[in-house]
């Protein structure tokens, strides 16, 4: 049985955040349940909240190697668990040839040679902690979802060829969804569940600290608060986390210290990747035309 990676809830919370990771205590409560009942988690919610780097920031925290499993249309088996290589297998027929019986070839072939490992059955074979991230899972057909459930129930892999292949360590493991469709019951139920959503001012501004070299905690506050605005407006794509830390980097890049309307305007752009949320966000920006007072840090 695999030993425990977490004493406590709060250890789990303190280890994220000594790699810059800021959780919150569900978050957290998740991680630690997770690892203590051995399932996977199932991390839902919009794009660039940090539902990946959680899992890369669980496995840096822990000093687990990370493998991952990026999904997408048209992922079959072969790229996802385990394909033979054939050319190896073929190669190896003709040197044989007319020296052995077929069978004794036939067994030979099928072995681990020939075996070409894909993340998740790397995953489960792997004998040093892991954490398995399978990033981006509603990016899949449902009929592709079906190779998971096996890993996810029993953390094994069935290869006709060989037989059955069971973890000899009980990874970790993170499955991500931007929620554009809707996964399978069966998956559901084998996860525990996880939604991240855009962070509170008063967190996004840490966030923003943490994760920004050199800005103040004045423009800081300044972002995460133009930030919470327009996350208010009826935009296509509101702006991610990724996309804040990407505006405010730039803004220090710039020099700037107060941020107004012109500034904010220009570099619309970095935070907005639609033109007609940008046309609303400049709407929003000029209607202040005296540099951007409603963002102004409030008294302390």
């Amino acid at each position: 049985m695999t030993d425990h990676r977490f004493e406590s809830v709060a250890e789990v919370r303190e280890g994220l955040r000594k790699v810059d990771y800021l959780s919150d205590e569900g978050i957290a409560g998740i991680v630690y349940l997770a690892d203590r009942l051995q399932k996977p988690i199932l991390v839902e919610g919009p794009a660039g909240t940090g539902k990946t780097q959680l899992a890369k920031s669980v496995a840096e925290m822990t000093g687990a190697r990370l493998i991952r499993l990026q999904c997408y249309e048209g992922l079959d088996e072969a790229k996802a668990l385990y394909e033979w290589n054939y050319k190896k297998q073929l190669l190896r027929i003709q040197a044989q040839k007319g020296d052995d019986a077929w069978e004794a070839v036939e067994d030979d072939l099928f072995s681990d040679e020939f075996l070409l490992t894909r993340p998740l059955l790397e995953a489960i074979r792997a004998e040093e902690p892991v954490v398995l991230l399978i990033d981006e899972v509603d990016r899949v057909e449902v009929e592709t979802e079906a190779l998971l459930l096996e890993i996810l129930s029993d953390y094994q892999v069935s290869i006709p060829e060989l037989g059955t292949i069971t973890a000899k360590q009980i990874p970790l493991v993170f499955l991500t969804s931007n929620n554009t469709r809707e996964l399978s019951e069966a998956l559901k139920r084998r996860c525990l569940f996880l939604h991240v959503d855009y962070p509170d001012m008063e967190r996004e501004k840490e966030i923003v600290l943490t994760k920004v070299p050199d800005i103040t905690e004045n423009l800081a506050d300044q972002v995460a608060r133009i930030v919470r605005s327009l996350r208010q407006l009826e935009l296509k794509k509101s702006p991610s986390v990724s996309e804040t830390l990407d505006w405010a980097n730039t803004l220090v890049l710039l020099g700037v210290e107060q941020v107004d309307a012109e500034t904010a305007t220009s570099t619309a752009n970095i935070l907005l990747k639609y033109q007609s949320d940008i046309a609303k966000a400049v709407r929003e920006f000029a209607a202040d035309k005296q540099g951007m007072k409603a963002f102004a840090p409030g008294p302390k």
